[in-house]
Protein backbone atom coordinates (compact mmCIF):
# COMPACT_ATOMS: atom_id res chain seq x y z
CA UNK A 1 0.00 0.00 0.00
CA UNK A 2 1.50 3.00 -1.27
CA UNK A 3 1.41 6.24 1.31
CA UNK A 4 0.65 9.65 0.08
CA UNK A 5 3.79 11.72 1.52
CA UNK A 6 1.56 14.90 0.86
CA UNK A 7 -1.62 13.94 2.56
CA UNK A 8 -2.23 16.26 6.17
CA UNK A 9 -2.47 12.31 7.52
CA UNK A 10 0.75 10.89 6.27
CA UNK A 11 1.94 14.81 7.80
CA UNK A 12 0.05 14.01 10.86
CA UNK A 13 1.34 10.35 11.39
CA UNK A 14 4.98 11.39 11.00
CA UNK A 15 4.82 14.32 13.39
CA UNK A 16 3.37 12.03 15.82
CA UNK A 17 6.17 9.22 15.37
CA UNK A 18 9.03 11.78 15.55
CA UNK A 19 7.71 13.30 19.04
CA UNK A 20 7.23 9.47 20.20
CA UNK A 21 11.43 8.91 19.14
CA UNK A 22 12.11 11.95 19.80
CA UNK A 23 10.68 11.70 23.35
CA UNK A 24 12.24 8.17 24.34
CA UNK A 25 15.63 9.01 23.39
CA UNK A 26 15.24 12.49 25.74
CA UNK A 27 13.74 9.91 28.37
CA UNK A 28 16.75 7.77 27.75
CA UNK A 29 19.40 10.70 27.90
CA UNK A 30 17.80 12.31 31.20
CA UNK A 31 17.64 9.06 33.06
CA UNK A 32 21.44 8.31 31.99
CA UNK A 33 22.17 11.77 33.45
CA UNK A 34 20.13 11.67 36.77
CA UNK A 35 21.84 8.94 37.03
CA UNK A 36 26.00 10.50 36.68
CA UNK A 37 24.15 13.62 38.92
CA UNK A 38 23.06 11.46 41.57
CA UNK A 39 26.90 9.75 41.71
CA UNK A 40 27.98 13.46 41.67
CA UNK A 41 26.06 14.92 44.40
CA UNK A 42 26.88 11.68 46.78
CA UNK A 43 30.49 12.32 45.90
CA UNK A 44 30.46 15.69 47.15
CA UNK A 45 28.53 15.39 49.68
CA UNK A 46 31.23 12.89 51.21
CA UNK A 47 33.88 15.17 50.41
CA UNK A 48 32.10 18.23 52.62
CA UNK A 49 31.24 15.57 55.58
CA UNK A 50 35.30 14.57 55.19
CA UNK A 51 36.41 18.34 54.71
CA UNK A 52 34.31 19.09 58.40
CA UNK A 53 36.30 17.07 60.18
CA UNK A 54 39.71 18.19 58.24
CA UNK A 55 40.23 15.21 55.67
CA UNK A 56 41.17 16.28 52.58
CA UNK A 57 39.63 14.32 49.61
CA UNK A 58 39.35 14.29 46.05
CA UNK A 59 36.23 13.08 43.22
CA UNK A 60 38.47 10.04 42.90
CA UNK A 61 38.73 8.97 46.47
CA UNK A 62 36.21 10.26 48.39
CA UNK A 63 33.98 6.99 48.39
CA UNK A 64 36.94 5.12 50.04
CA UNK A 65 37.67 7.44 52.27
CA UNK A 66 34.49 8.11 53.56
CA UNK A 67 33.94 3.86 54.26
CA UNK A 68 37.57 3.97 55.66
CA UNK A 69 36.84 7.15 58.39
CA UNK A 70 32.50 7.62 58.82
CA UNK A 71 31.85 4.74 61.26
CA UNK A 72 28.41 5.24 61.45
CA UNK A 73 25.60 7.13 59.45
CA UNK A 74 21.90 7.34 60.75
CA UNK A 75 19.03 9.90 61.25
CA UNK A 76 16.71 11.52 63.91
CA UNK A 77 13.41 12.71 64.42
CA UNK A 78 12.80 16.59 65.58
CA UNK A 79 12.33 15.29 68.95
CA UNK A 80 16.00 13.66 68.76
CA UNK A 81 15.14 10.14 68.63
CA UNK A 82 17.07 7.82 66.79
CA UNK A 83 14.70 6.39 63.61
CA UNK A 84 15.68 4.07 60.69
CA UNK A 85 16.64 5.53 57.51
CA UNK A 86 19.05 6.49 55.32
CA UNK A 87 21.39 9.26 56.36
CA UNK A 88 22.69 9.81 53.01
CA UNK A 89 19.40 9.49 50.88
CA UNK A 90 17.86 12.80 53.24
CA UNK A 91 17.76 15.72 51.79
CA UNK A 92 17.54 18.54 53.97
CA UNK A 93 17.82 21.13 51.55
CA UNK A 94 14.48 19.76 49.77
CA UNK A 95 13.07 19.63 53.48
CA UNK A 96 14.05 23.39 54.64
CA UNK A 97 12.77 24.55 51.22
CA UNK A 98 9.25 22.80 51.74
CA UNK A 99 7.62 25.46 53.55
CA UNK A 100 4.53 23.27 54.02
CA UNK A 101 6.76 20.42 55.79
CA UNK A 102 6.07 20.38 59.63
CA UNK A 103 9.11 20.43 61.34
CA UNK A 104 8.12 17.60 63.47
CA UNK A 105 7.95 15.72 59.84
CA UNK A 106 11.47 16.03 58.78
CA UNK A 107 14.54 13.96 59.21
CA UNK A 108 17.94 14.97 60.47
CA UNK A 109 20.94 12.95 59.55
CA UNK A 110 23.79 12.78 61.79
CA UNK A 111 27.58 10.97 60.91
CA UNK A 112 29.85 9.59 62.99
CA UNK A 113 33.26 10.07 62.51
CA UNK A 114 36.52 7.99 63.69
CA UNK A 115 39.89 9.43 63.45
CA UNK A 116 43.20 9.02 65.23
CA UNK A 117 41.32 7.27 67.72
CA UNK A 118 38.36 10.13 68.96
CA UNK A 119 35.02 9.94 67.70
CA UNK A 120 33.69 13.35 65.79
CA UNK A 121 29.62 13.78 65.16
CA UNK A 122 29.22 15.63 61.70
CA UNK A 123 25.62 17.55 61.39
CA UNK A 124 24.51 18.88 58.14
CA UNK A 125 22.69 21.67 57.77
CA UNK A 126 21.15 24.35 55.21
CA UNK A 127 20.23 27.67 55.47
CA UNK A 128 19.38 31.00 53.68
CA UNK A 129 22.16 33.94 53.20
CA UNK A 130 21.66 36.91 50.69
CA UNK A 131 20.81 36.12 47.31
CA UNK A 132 20.12 32.24 48.25
CA UNK A 133 20.84 28.78 49.52
CA UNK A 134 23.84 28.13 51.99
CA UNK A 135 24.50 24.77 54.06
CA UNK A 136 27.09 23.15 55.62
CA UNK A 137 28.47 20.64 58.09
CA UNK A 138 30.40 21.20 61.72
CA UNK A 139 31.84 18.38 63.84
CA UNK A 140 32.00 18.01 67.36
CA UNK A 141 33.79 16.44 69.35
CA UNK A 142 32.81 13.76 71.84
CA UNK A 143 31.81 16.35 74.66
CA UNK A 144 29.01 17.46 72.07
CA UNK A 145 30.07 21.08 72.54
CA UNK A 146 33.86 21.91 71.19
CA UNK A 147 33.73 22.65 67.23
CA UNK A 148 36.33 19.99 65.52
CA UNK A 149 35.86 21.46 62.25
CA UNK A 150 33.01 23.69 60.01
CA UNK A 151 32.58 22.92 56.13
CA UNK A 152 30.25 25.82 54.29
CA UNK A 153 28.93 26.49 50.51
CA UNK A 154 26.60 28.10 48.78
CA UNK A 155 24.67 28.76 45.51
CA UNK A 156 24.79 32.26 44.33
CA UNK A 157 26.22 34.95 47.25
CA UNK A 158 28.10 37.68 46.52
CA UNK A 159 32.19 36.73 45.11
CA UNK A 160 34.43 38.61 47.93
CA UNK A 161 31.84 39.21 50.47
CA UNK A 162 29.13 36.10 51.26
CA UNK A 163 30.42 34.11 49.44
CA UNK A 164 33.96 33.79 51.40
CA UNK A 165 32.03 31.44 54.07
CA UNK A 166 33.21 28.27 51.39
CA UNK A 167 36.68 29.69 52.17
CA UNK A 168 39.29 27.84 54.41
CA UNK A 169 40.13 31.21 56.00
CA UNK A 170 36.39 31.58 56.89
CA UNK A 171 36.00 28.49 58.48
CA UNK A 172 38.76 27.75 60.14
CA UNK A 173 37.94 30.98 62.73
CA UNK A 174 35.26 27.73 63.81
CA UNK A 175 38.40 25.47 64.86
CA UNK A 176 41.80 27.24 64.68
CA UNK A 177 41.48 27.76 68.23
CA UNK A 178 40.76 23.79 69.35
CA UNK A 179 38.81 23.83 72.24
CA UNK A 180 37.59 27.10 72.43
CA UNK A 181 34.91 27.52 70.26
CA UNK A 182 32.07 25.74 71.67
CA UNK A 183 27.87 25.32 70.91
CA UNK A 184 26.55 26.80 73.80
CA UNK A 185 23.87 24.42 74.82
CA UNK A 186 22.37 25.75 77.77
CA UNK A 187 22.92 29.34 76.71
CA UNK A 188 20.52 31.69 75.94
CA UNK A 189 21.95 31.88 72.32
CA UNK A 190 23.77 28.72 70.77
CA UNK A 191 25.84 30.76 68.88
CA UNK A 192 27.27 34.22 67.35
CA UNK A 193 28.61 35.28 64.52
CA UNK A 194 29.74 38.69 64.93
CA UNK A 195 30.23 41.54 62.80
CA UNK A 196 33.15 43.82 63.68
CA UNK A 197 35.02 40.66 65.41
CA UNK A 198 34.92 38.80 67.74
CA UNK A 199 37.96 38.27 70.47
CA UNK A 200 39.95 35.32 70.52
CA UNK A 201 38.95 33.83 73.80
CA UNK A 202 35.05 34.60 73.68
CA UNK A 203 34.10 30.72 73.07
CA UNK A 204 30.71 30.90 71.70
CA UNK A 205 31.42 33.67 68.58
CA UNK A 206 33.40 34.01 66.05
CA UNK A 207 34.31 37.02 63.32
CA UNK A 208 31.75 37.31 60.52
CA UNK A 209 32.61 38.74 56.97
CA UNK A 210 33.68 42.16 56.31
CA UNK A 211 30.62 43.32 53.71
CA UNK A 212 29.17 39.92 54.38
CA UNK A 213 26.63 40.44 57.52
CA UNK A 214 23.26 38.93 55.89
CA UNK A 215 25.13 36.11 54.85
CA UNK A 216 27.58 35.54 58.14
CA UNK A 217 23.92 36.26 60.25
CA UNK A 218 22.22 33.08 58.06
CA UNK A 219 25.43 31.11 58.86
CA UNK A 220 24.14 32.19 62.67
CA UNK A 221 20.94 31.09 62.22
CA UNK A 222 21.41 27.99 60.32
CA UNK A 223 23.74 26.73 63.43
CA UNK A 224 21.53 27.78 66.10
CA UNK A 225 18.28 26.70 64.37
CA UNK A 226 19.62 23.12 63.82
CA UNK A 227 21.82 22.57 66.60
CA UNK A 228 19.11 23.16 68.49
CA UNK A 229 17.27 20.24 67.17
CA UNK A 230 20.32 17.77 68.14
CA UNK A 231 20.89 19.21 71.61
CA UNK A 232 17.85 16.68 73.01
CA UNK A 233 20.05 13.78 70.78
CA UNK A 234 23.49 15.26 72.36
CA UNK A 235 21.87 14.63 75.81
CA UNK A 236 20.61 10.74 75.25
CA UNK A 237 24.18 10.21 74.01
CA UNK A 238 25.63 11.35 77.14
CA UNK A 239 24.22 9.35 79.32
Amino acid sequence: MAFDKNSNAFTIGFAIVMVVVVGVLLSGVSLGLKEKQNLNDDIKKKMDILGAVNIQSTRDNAIELFDQYIAEAYVIDAAGRKIDGNALNVDIKKDFRDKSKAETDKQFPMYVCTKDGATYYVVPMVGTGLWGPIWGFVALESDFSSIYGAKFDHKSETPGLGAEIRELEFQKRFFESRGKKKINFGGTKLFEVVKGGAPAEWEYQVDGITGGTITSKGVEEMIIRTFKVYEGHFKTLKQ
